[in-house]
C-alpha cells in the first residue's frame, strides 16, 4: 500500500517535543512551502462544506498525498458536489427512494453530514469533476477521482484550554481544520472576532483555522488567537483571512464543529464500501459489543475481492478497540474467525484501521464486522432530526432505513438485533474491499 510523506518537513520534524510548540504558526509559510490551498467565495449556505474541504486540501498538501498521486499544483476538490450528494437532502437520500424530506440544497448542513458522505466513500472529488453550484454535477464518473478520508477526529481546546496544544498539533501534523463560530458584525472588529460567553447564538458559520498566534491582542479579556480563511472570496478581510479569539464561546469548544481534524487523505483504493449507516453517527448505544453482517459483492470475473479495512466511530477518545472477522452467525452466536486485531483510538471521531493480512470475500456470501470498544458506546444511523447549525434553519426530518439482520450489540449473553430497538438504525461498522 502507498502512503505519502510530507514534502520535505515530515510532521516528527516540525517540533522537536511534545512541549516545544512555538508561540505562533502558519500553515501558509512552513519553512517556505504553503500547504494551504486558495480562498474561495461561497455561493449560498455552504461555508459548511468549504470548511471540509479547505481542511481536506490541506492534508493533502502537508502529506504530499496530491502531488503524490499525480495531480498537479495545489489540491483543489469539489465543494458542491459534498452539498448536493451528501444524501442528507431533499435532492437525494441513498437509503430512502424517492427521496422525501431532509437538508435543503444550499441552505446548509455540518462536520457530521460531511463525514457520513466521505466515510461511505461517496467523496471527496476534485474541482474539475464536479463543481457546480446551480445544477447538480453527476454522483458518479469514470472521469473522477475520489479521495478517502482515513481519520476525521473531534477535539476541542477545553473549557480552561487545557486540551489548546492538541488541537495546535492537529494543525500542524495533520494540515488545516475545521471550525464553527456564531458570525455578528458585532464579534468582528479590526480583522478579529469574538463571541463572548454571555452571548446565546449558535453557530451559524463554518471556516477553517490554518494557524495561531499566543500573542494575538483581540476583543476577548487575554490574548491568543486562530488565524482563520473564510470562505468570502480574497477580497474579504486580509486577503480573505482573520483572527479567531482561543477563548470565543464556539470555535475550539463546540464538541461537533469546534475543532474538526481530517487526517489520512489518500487516493480512493478500495472498490467497494460495505456499509448500512448510510448517515453516519446520529445517535450512541450504551453498549461495548456490536457486529454488522454483509453479504459479499464479489470482484469481478474470479467474484472474489479481499477486505483490506475495518471503519468505525468513537464517541470518546481513549477508546481500546477489538475488530474481528468472522464467516458464519448460526445459532445465535459468531463462528468462523477469520482475522482478530486491537489497538487504542486516542481521539473520538471516524477511523479506519488497515487488517493485518487480507481476508478473501466470496461472492453472495455473507461475513460479519465485529467491534468491541472500552467505552463511549457504538455510534448508530438512524431516522433523525438534523439541526441545521451552519447555515439553515430548523431541524428537518433525514430518513434512514435498516433491515433485521443487519446489526447486532450484544446483551448479556445474547445478541440483540438493533431493529428491535428502533426499525431505522444500523451501526456504524464498514469494510473496505478491494478486487482481489
Amino acid at each position: 500500500m502507498k502512503r505519502f510523506l510530507l514534502l520535505g518537513l515530515i510532521p516528527s520534524l516540525l517540533f522537536a517535543g511534545q512541549g516545544e510548540l512555538p508561540p505562533a504558526f502558519d500553515l501558509r509559510n512552513v519553512g517556505g512551502k504553503s500547504f494551504v490551498s486558495a480562498v474561495k467565495s461561497q455561493s449560498g449556505g455552504t461555508c459548511w462544506t468549504h470548511g471540509a474541504m479547505a481542511a481536506i486540501e490541506s492534508n493533502l498538501m502537508l502529506g504530499g498525498a496530491w502531488l503524490g498521486s499525480g495531480e498537479t499544483g495545489e489540491a483543489n476538490l469539489a465543494e458542491y458536489h459534498l452539498d448536493w450528494w451528501n444524501g442528507f437532502n431533499q435532492h437525494f437520500n441513498g437509503d430512502i427512494t424517492p427521496e422525501t424530506g431532509g437538508l435543503t440544497v444550499h441552505q446548509g448542513g455540518d462536520y457530521r453530514v460531511a463525514a457520513a458522505y466521505l466515510a461511505r466513500g461517496g467523496g471527496a472529488v476534485r474541482d474539475v469533476d464536479a463543481q457546480s453550484f446551480s445544477i447538480a454535477p453527476g454522483q458518479v464518473d469514470a472521469k473522477y477521482r475520489f479521495f478517502y478520508v482515513r481519520d476525521i477526529e473531534w477535539l476541542t481546546v477545553g473549557a480552561g484550554l487545557e486540551s489548546l496544544d492538541d488541537v495546535k498539533r492537529a494543525i500542524a501534523e495533520g494540515g488545516a481544520i475545521g471550525t464553527a463560530l456564531a458570525w455578528s458584525g458585532s464579534f468582528y472588529t479590526n480583522n478579529t472576532f469574538y463571541q463572548p460567553p454571555s452571548s446565546t447564538m449558535d453557530p451559524n458559520h463554518a471556516v477553517t483555522i490554518v494557524g495561531w498566534d499566543d500573542a494575538k491582542a483581540t476583543q476577548a479579556p487575554k490574548p491568543g488567537a486562530w488565524l482563520v480563511k473564510n470562505s468570502w472570496g480574497s477580497g474579504w478581510g486580509n486577503g480573505g483571512y482573520f483572527w479567531l479569539s482561543y477563548h470565543d464561546k464556539i470555535a475550539g469548544r463546540h464538541p461537533e464543529m469546534g475543532a474538526v481534524s481530517f487526517r489520512g487523505v489518500e487516493p480512493m483504493r478500495f472498490k467497494r464500501v460495505y456499509h448500512h449507516d448510510y448517515h453516519g453517527w446520529r445517535d450512541t448505544k450504551n453498549v461495548s459489543e456490536a457486529f454488522n453482517s454483509f453479504v459479499a459483492r464479489g470482484g469481478g470475473l474470479r467474484e472474489r475481492e479481499v477486505l483490506r479495512a475495518v471503519s468505525f466511530y468513537t464517541a470518546v477518545s481513549e477508546v481500546q478497540y477489538t475488530v474481528a472477522v468472522y464467516g458464519a452467525f448460526e445459532n445465535g452466536e459468531l463462528e468462523d474467525l477469520l482475522l482478530s486485531q486491537e489497538g487504542v483510538m486516542e481521539t473520538a471521531g471516524f477511523h479506519t484501521v488497515d487488517t493485518h493480512w487480507p481476508v478473501r470475500l466470496e461472492a453472495g456470501k455473507s461475513f460479519h464486522i465485529y467491534l468491541r470498544l472500552s467505552a463511549g458506546g457504538h455510534p448508530f444511523d438512524k431516522t433523525s432530526n438534523v439541526p441545521l447549525l451552519l447555515g439553515g434553519q430548523g431541524r428537518p426530518i433525514v430518513k434512514s432505513k435498516a433491515a433485521p439482520g443487519q446489526s447486532f450489540y450484544r446483551a448479556g449473553s445474547r445478541w440483540v438485533d438493533l431493529t428491535g430497538d428502533d426499525a431505522s438504525a444500523n451501526f456504524c461498522i464498514k469494510a473496505l474491499a478491494v478486487d482481489e
